[in-house]
């Protein structure tokens, strides 16, 4: 029976009066929902280190070359000259070429210009190397395509450079490499990169667990169906699926893969937020959120077990593929378990909490439109399977029986043939709906993405 509309008001009222004081307890002193947390401490780059783990032509970092780019060729026309004021350009060839780069570079250069005034006042940005168009580097170089810049500070205290290169890495670069005791070598991917246009993903044949038990590929799920998530309170649950922040069924994305020692494997893109631990601890306040770019082995991520637990469990490789179709949902709970693995549903900002507080006013605005017109909920679908879930507590058992699958390689990537841990069905008559067909970032991803660039510091936006 539908409910009258003076309960529907009376509800409506009570979200509007909760709503209220959750604004203010964000706006009002001590650490409200709005407050964000501290920026946390850099750490200088060694002599020789580079950032991420890959070579740079890797699918993992700036990526592969697509050739020489001459003032000649049409290609030079995707080049833009960088006029920033607060940058010191060398041009020891006085032709401008240092100036000439990709808009990508660009960006991530200019963001470094802010980041080094800030943290040195008084001390500029400085460029000795950026297009080549004089055949000074070797074959293959991403100097040649206005996608890579060497750099030091106009000081020239090469104590600094340690820290000038994590510095890069906050803005953005794609591979940052601390190449020589005299400057540091930055690059990044190509403009058209899906990498660089599309926030964090997952891939389409990802699978999550959905009530009663079923698991389904990411590109047949649809908004309205709970999947298996972990609540603030450590309890795992069904959370409703509330829309995409993106979908792409035909774009082909970089995604990394992180396998751990039970055989699960999750793949996301490098920008997406993963909950790690440097120790499997039970606790799960020591599981923080961060880039999956920052994951490697040894560090231990939160898995779903054939016992309805979670537990920790170690990363044993960290590979990289590339994969079609791109899918991104939107949890009320803001994670789930992808393919067994915890993850959040954000991505871009290193920080899960501040991320999850942004969209609050969706949340909202979809819960709204909910009581408006009663849209039906699948509640009614609940098997007791699920009940026994939402009440299992995430200090569970610690010793449960590893399901290793078989692991292994081919051309390069790694594969794996099953990452199933418990047996659960599978559907296997999916058939896209049309929403599926389509191909989009949601308008409040797009809206907080350009706000975070406006606001946020590079500390925690992924650029």
């Amino acid at each position: 029976m539908k409910q009258s509309w003076w309960a529907r008001l009376a509800q409506l009222g009570l979200l509007v009066a909760w709503t209220c004081i959750w604004l203010v307890q964000g706006c009002g002193p001590g650490p409200g929902y709005g407050i964000r947390s501290r920026p946390r401490k850099l750490t200088a780059m060694h002599y020789k280190q580079f950032f991420p783990n890959f070579s740079e032509n890797n699918l993992g970092a700036s990526g592969r070359a697509e050739g020489k780019i001459t003032r000649n060729s049409e290609r030079f026309n995707e080049l833009v000259c960088n006029y920033n004021p607060d940058i010191v350009f060398k041009d020891e060839e006085n032709t401008n070429a240092d100036r000439f780069m990709t808009k990508r570079c660009k960006d991530c250069l200019n963001r470094l210009a802010i980041a080094v005034m800030n943290q040195w006042p008084g001390v500029h940005l400085r460029v000795t190397e950026a297009w080549d168009e004089d055949g000074h580097h070797p074959p293959g170089s991403l100097h040649y395509e206005g996608r890579a810049v060497d750099i030091t500070t106009d000081d020239r205290e090469t104590e600094k450079y340690g820290l000038l290169a994590q510095l890069a890495v906050e803005a953005g670069f794609d591979w940052v490499y601390y190449e020589s005791k005299y400057h540091i070598h930055c690059s990044v991917k190509a403009d058209h990169s899906v990498a660089v246009e599309k926030g964090g993903c997952f891939p389409g044949w990802a699978r999550v667990t959905v009530a009663g038990g079923r698991q389904k590929s990411l590109s047949s799920l649809a908004p309205g169906d709970r999947v298996m998530a972990l609540s603030e309170t450590g309890q795992v649950v069904f959370s409703q699926v509330l829309l995409f922040l993106h979908k792409d069924d035909e774009s082909w994305s970089t995604f990394l893969s992180l396998t751990t020692e039970d055989g699960h494997r999750l793949a996301l893109t490098p920008h997406h937020l993963v909950f790690l631990a440097t120790h499997c601890r039970l606790d799960c306040s020591h599981y923080k959120t961060q880039f999956a770019s920052r994951a490697k082995p040894g560090d231990c991520v939160l898995i779903h077990t054939a016992e309805g637990c979670v537990r920790p469990s170690r990363i044993i490789s960290v590979s990289v593929e590339e994969s079609v179709g791109v899918y991104a949902p939107l949890t009320k709970a803001g994670t789930l378990f992808v393919d067994g693995v915890l993850a959040s549903s954000y991505a871009l900002v290193e920080d899960h909490r501040l991320a999850h507080w942004a969209f609050g006013p969706l949340r909202l605005l979809l819960s709204f439109n909910q009581l408006l017109w009663g849209e039906a909920t699948e509640e009614q679908h609940t098997t007791n399977r699920e009940t026994a879930c939402t009440k299992t507590p995430f200090y569970c058992s610690t010793l449960a029986t590893k399901h290793k699958a078989s692991v292994y390689v081919n051309n390069g990537v790694l594969r794996k043939q099953d990452n199933l841990s418990e047996p659960l069905r599978m559907e296997r008559d999916e058939k896209p709906s049309l929403q599926n067909q389509t191909s989009e970032v949601h308008w409040y991803a797009r809206l907080l993405y350009t706000l975070g660039c406006i606001f946020l510091d590079s500390n925690t936006f992924w650029g």
